[in-house]
């Protein structure tokens, strides 16, 4: 072993002191730069961890809104064609009720239209008769005339 400590003049007082030198270095890199750094990285982790969960949580919020919109919306076409049915009801009532709305008016004006042709009829008929009866009274003045004319002759 002298040897080899003459071969590559190792002294052995000086390694002493590189180790307790490098003891040292090491123990200030460890609690100046180590030590805060991995509280550091410790810290980040755990940020990263949560910002992690947080995205995971918010996925499946997404994913449970779009699942209630697709129910909401399922819903609401069903209330849309119940409503749908509901106003054609309402619509074949209506027309069905004005149809014999306008049925009825139009069989009361026929009735009125018809009782008046019946009043201008008799009237026209008694008109016809009061004009029948005063040409008649005129023809036979006429012919009593030319009676009387020729009877003068």
């Amino acid at each position: 072993m002298q040897e080899f400590i003459a071969t590559f003049h190792i002294d052995w007082k000086l390694m002493i002191a590189q180790i307790i030198n490098f003891a040292l270095v090491f123990l200030v890199f460890y609690l100046l730069a180590a030590k805060p750094l991995s509280k550091l990285m410790k810290d980040r982790r755990e940020e990263i961890q949560t910002g992690l969960n947080s995205a995971k949580a918010g996925r499946e919020l997404l994913q449970k809104a779009a699942e209630e919109y697709q129910e909401n919306t399922i819903k609401l076409r069903k209330i849309s064609i119940d409503a749908q049915k509901e106003l054609q009801k309402d619509l074949e009532k209506l027309k069905e009720e004005n149809v014999k709305r306008i049925k009825a008016d139009t069989d009361e004006w026929v009735k009125n239209k018809t009782k008046q042709m019946e009043i201008d009829k008799k009237e026209l008929i008694e008109s016809a008769k009061g004009e029948i009866t005063s040409i008649a009274e005129m023809i036979a003045e006429k012919v009593l005339n030319s009676k009387k004319d020729l009877n003068n002759l």
